[in-house]
């Protein structure tokens, strides 16, 4: 049984990259404040901004992928690789339309990117997240993807102009995809 078949079941979800004719999709939750309120950037208002980060973050990004149900973007996520000697850690970060939350659909796609990223970045040993502490559901999604809680970072970043605590997670190549 298909999830069309039964509306309880999650969706199945695919993984790809976006592109600008999904400026639409983004909208839908960029524009939600729900959504943006942990992020690093602000609600979106206008299309037009939305268009200038797709085309200055997004699609030049090396790993910046739509979540997709029926290959529509309901969510992105991204792994941010660091340089030099740093190249073994990258920063995975991910958004996820409200209407989806709580279905499993983020921990799916956590756990489709901790399948295939350390294949893709040859250098990649460990595979970091970082959460507000404020963020309860992302920590369980991160927890359920076999995410380790290291510990909190106080103050270690400014969101929406306030210093914030938060939760560092990793994931390494050594450890098992539950």
């Amino acid at each position: 049984m298909t999830s069309q078949e039964n509306p309880s079941a999650p969706p199945e979800i695919t993984l790809r990259n976006f592109n600008l004719s999904d400026i639409d999709d983004l909208m839908v939750w960029a524009t939600d404040d729900l959504v943006s309120r942990f992020c690093r950037w602000d609600t979106y208002t206008r299309k037009e901004d939305a268009v200038d980060y797709m085309n200055n973050t997004i699609l030049p990004h090396p790993w910046f992928k739509a979540i997709c149900v029926d290959d529509r973007p309901i969510g992105a996520i991204s792994v941010t690789p660091n340089m030099g000697s740093d190249r073994c850690r990258a920063e995975l970060g991910y958004v996820l339309g409200s209407a989806h939350w709580g279905r499993g659909i983020a921990t799916r796609a956590v756990k489709m990117v901790m399948s295939v990223v350390f294949e893709e970045m040859p250098d990649l040993e460990r595979l970091e997240a970082l959460v507000d502490v404020e963020n309860p559901g992302s920590q369980r999604v991160l927890e359920k993807a076999g995410f380790v809680r290291e510990g909190v970072l106080r103050k270690y970043s400014i969101q929406k102009g306030k210093a914030r605590d938060l939760v560092m997670f990793s994931f390494l190549d050594s450890d098992s995809v539950i």
